[in-house]
């Protein structure tokens, strides 16, 4: 079954170096980088990361995320390439997992590009004191996490739907209220679209709504999101008739 994913994961790398979608990890961390050049930090590394995350894990973010699950997607909803691909000898399984990976992998990529915005803002602007490497690391892979259970969403509902279209629409319209369900310390922390933010904030730069949930309660929300949405989605995979 490793053997089969590797080949899968393989696949799936060569059909995205082919095409553009990875150019999209490049638009968050060029708009983080802009309004990081307009903001006032002040010199402090914590308000200037605060200040550039907002908008990259608040909307765009998770608007990636689900570019890139219907990404991985689309090649196989053309021409019949669900049923080519599956009726060769591999594991459903290991397909589902390839997919899930690559989606991640992009992510992964987005979040070191931001980061190497956060630095070349740093650079230009004023800052006090050295580079809070621990707390940058800490808040980009946290993001990466929080993004897990909309990946394995996204990835379902992506499968699902033969429309490239509708999976995004349908991501835009829950990522719209995330400036509101973010001031709600009840549902915040469940809002899979709001995560990726609660978890990439520096602790004690916000002190309302969801962003006062302490951080082991938000990953473990997270990490069971992500099973439930993993599970529901590999039994959808395995199951459905192509």
């Amino acid at each position: 079954m490793l053997g089969g994913y590797v080949r899968l994961l393989s696949v799936e790398r060569l059909k995205i170096a082919k095409s553009p979608v990875w150019l999209l990890a490049l638009v968050s961390p060029a708009i983080a980088f802009l309004i990081g050049l307009l903001a006032n930090p002040g010199g402090n590394w914590l308000a200037l990361l605060s200040s550039m995350l907002t908008v990259h894990a608040l909307l765009f973010l998770p608007m990636l995320t689900a570019v890139f699950a219907s990404m991985v997607c689309r090649f196989e909803h053309g021409g019949g390439g669900w049923k080519q691909l599956l009726s060769l000898p591999l594991s459903r399984t290991s397909l589902y997992a390839a997919k899930l990976t690559m989606i991640m992998a992009l992510v992964g990529l987005t979040q070191l590009l931001f980061g190497g915005a956060l630095l070349g803002v740093g650079a230009v602007q004023d800052m006090n004191g050295p580079i809070p490497w621990a707390i940058i690391a800490q808040s980009l892979l946290a993001g990466w996490v929080a993004c897990l259970p909309l990946a394995a969403l996204q990835l379902m509902v992506s499968f699902l739907w033969s429309s490239f279209a509708a999976p995004l629409a349908l991501n835009f319209v829950f990522t719209v209220p995330n400036i509101l369900v973010a001031n709600s310390q009840t549902y915040g922390p469940y809002y899979p679209w709001v995560q990726p933010v609660l978890a990439m904030m520096p602790a004690g730069r916000d002190s309302f709504g969801a962003f006062i949930v302490p951080a082991d309660t938000l990953i473990r929300v997270v990490l069971g999101s992500f099973v439930v949405f993993g599970i529901a989605g590999l039994t959808v995979f395995r199951r459905k008739e192509i």
